[in-house]
């Protein structure tokens, strides 16, 4: 299985940076994964937010092949529970899929047309985190799917 996390800015502070080599380290037994940084943009006038966020758009699109399944992190996706996102992956890999993309928008969040080619909108929550800690939340869901799929102990 290949997982591509496709996100916008960079990682600032060393300990977010500690904690995601950690599960990159954890998760090498299991899936093949990639990360792709996509430069955020300061937004110096509000007014423009709409057109930093189409730019930002065409350049997450463009890292995502047509057969990839994709599911982005939005605030008003859908809330699952560890195990049913682990049961989600499951099946995806069981239908065939050979690409997961996950995609993290930047502090203005997603296009629209980033939105709409979501196969699936996920939210770890109403609240609102930094996007350095949902990469985190996110490596470290990823592998606690693959342990639970495993039947290995974890995620108790």
């Amino acid at each position: 299985m290949n997982i591509k996390i496709i996100a916008v800015g960079k990682i600032k502070e060393t300990y977010t940076t500690q904690a995601i080599n950690e599960f990159v380290k954890r998760l090498s037994g299991y899936c093949s994964l990639s990360l792709v940084e996509i430069p955020a943009q300061e937004i110096r006038d509000e007014s423009l937010c709409e057109k930093y966020k189409a730019s930002e758009a065409e350049k997450i699109l463009s890292q995502i092949k047509q057969n990839s399944f994709v599911i982005t992190l939005e605030i008003l996706g859908k809330q699952l529970s560890s195990e049913e996102f682990s049961d989600r992956l499951k099946m995806l890999m069981q239908d065939g899929y050979n690409e997961i993309v996950f995609v993290i928008g930047g502090a203005n969040g997603l296009h629209k047309s980033v939105s709409e080619r979501a196969d699936f909108k996920l939210s770890f929550s109403k609240m609102t985190f930094t996007h350095q800690l949902i990469r985190v939340f996110l490596y470290e869901q990823i592998y606690r799917a693959f342990k639970i799929i495993n039947h290995e102990a974890y995620h108790r």
